[in-house]
């Protein structure tokens, strides 16, 4: 069968998600400790910034993840972990400005759940000690409903839990058992009630498309029966298959998984199905129901995009606590040690555990803006943005230009104004708009 160029490309390109640019894969050692020294304490005076904080252990590993996370069975060295982050956390606090403003606290892993309740009530102290009583932060998690009982839903509620992340994937019995995740329905059902009785506001549910097993009617299956719970916001994941990078991922039969053209007809039938039940498409994979928070961002095109993917924070900078965990500061990003034996040494020693990370130059700042409203809201004025950051247009205009030359029906190029043809060409076009990408080089998911 031919295809038409552009379709090609969607089927066969490995490219970046652009959660960042550049990418994690370009962080490298040249980024310290000395550098995040400096760049904390450049802060301005009453800055704003959001924290983030990698819980990396999950008491079951499942195959599918690409996430640094380590397993687990005794509570050991969760102690362990929260003992050095109880360093970390003042050893950061410290190079900060005295009136800083928290706008957002996400927890992250692995499995934050996986923490008792007075595990999680010891972890809210120590944030509580460095920061003040982060009343007006957004606080956020991801929980695994087989990992959260009522008395952890209790403490992430005196945490001031506004918005949970429940992991689905999918509630085909057949699928879960080829990822490694068995999760009833009925148990996350009985977590997002429990969410909502304790007033939080916003319930996100993780959805995969392109797992083994994975069908048409099955994944529609999926969507009725998620769909009963009412979640206000929706994550569409495509799965990326890379297990060259997450060995665990080798336990999945690649025979099982669904073609390129499979791929793209499980994400179009779901988009179907979830804006027919009225919710507003946000990005390239997220969705929400009108008057949510996302949504609400998205028609004011204030939607910004971080390693979280979609979010309505807005701070500049993000700081990340934990193994592995990724900051972003107004000059670049910033990694801690991912393996946890190695972050623990440096904090340990007094020494900040950043391991690798980016700092970017006027030009690179002018990209990574430009492939971030992209990416958020379908459209870029290039024009305008460059003469905002002091840097000509040319090169970006350019390469967009050649883009649609090379691919048309990707988008259109007017008056120095970007616009990408369809959500699902979001990726593509921003691979071109990065003067580094080569597609030969690197290996990354499916732009499908």
């Amino acid at each position: 069968m031919t295809h038409h160029p552009l379709r090609t490309a969607l089927l066969d390109s490995r490219v970046p998600r652009y959660t960042s640019y550049p990418p994690a894969n370009r962080f490298s050692a040249s980024v310290g400790p000395e550098t995040v020294d400096r760049w904390l304490g450049a802060l301005p005076d009453r800055d704003e910034v959001s924290l983030y904080v990698h819980v990396p252990f999950c008491r079951r590993l499942c195959w599918f993840c690409a996430c640094r996370t380590q397993g687990t069975r005794t509570d050991a060295p969760l102690d362990r972990y929260l003992d050095h982050l109880a360093m970390e956390i003042p050893a950061v606090r410290e190079r900060l400005p005295e009136r800083l403003g928290i706008s957002a606290l996400h927890l992250g892993g692995g499995t934050p759940t996986l923490l008792s309740p007075e595990r999680l009530d010891r972890l809210a102290a120590m944030l509580r000690g460095a920061f003040g009583a982060m009343e007006e932060a957004a606080v956020s998690a991801e929980i695994d409903p087989c990992e959260c009982d009522d008395a952890r839903l209790d403490a992430l509620a005196r945490l001031g839990l506004s918005r949970a992340s429940i992991g689905v994937q999918d509630f085909d019995p057949k699928v879960q058992a080829a990822i490694g995740r068995e999760q009833p329905a009925d148990v996350t059902r009985t977590v997002v009630e429990g969410l909502r009785a304790r007033g939080t506001t916003s319930v996100n549910f993780d959805l995969l498309y392109g797992l083994p097993y994975q069908t048409e009617p099955g994944i529609l299956a999926t969507l009725r029966t998620m769909l009963e719970m009412r979640p206000d916001r929706i994550a569409l994941y495509g799965y990326a298959h890379v297990p060259w990078m997450a060995r665990r991922q080798r336990l999945i039969p690649e025979d099982a998984l669904p073609g390129a053209e499979e791929r793209l007809a499980l994400a179009a039938a779901a988009r179907e199905v979830l804006t027919a039940e009225g919710y507003i498409a946000v990005g390239i994979d997220h969705y929400a129901l009108p008057g949510e928070a996302l949504a609400v961002a998205a028609e004011r095109g204030e939607v910004r995009r971080n390693f979280q993917g979609y979010t309505t924070d807005r701070a500049e900078t993000l700081i990340g606590f934990g193994p592995s965990a990724i900051s972003r500061y107004r000059d670049g990003y910033a990694q801690n040690a991912p393996a946890t034996g190695d972050w623990q040494r440096a904090v340990a020693a007094g020494i900040l555990p950043t391991a690798r990370g980016y700092a970017m130059d006027d030009a690179e700042k002018l990209t990574a803006e430009a492939i971030e409203r992209l990416m958020c809201d379908g459209r870029v004025d290039l024009s305008t943005l460059a003469a905002r950051h002091g840097q000509p247009d040319e090169g970006l205009l350019r390469r967009a230009a050649r883009s649609i030359s090379e691919l048309p029906g990707i988008g259109t190029l007017e008056k120095g104004v970007l616009t990408a043809s369809s959500g699902l060409y979001l990726r593509l076009l921003a691979a071109r708009l990065d003067p580094s990408f080569a597609p030969d080089t690197g290996r990354f998911s499916m732009a499908s």
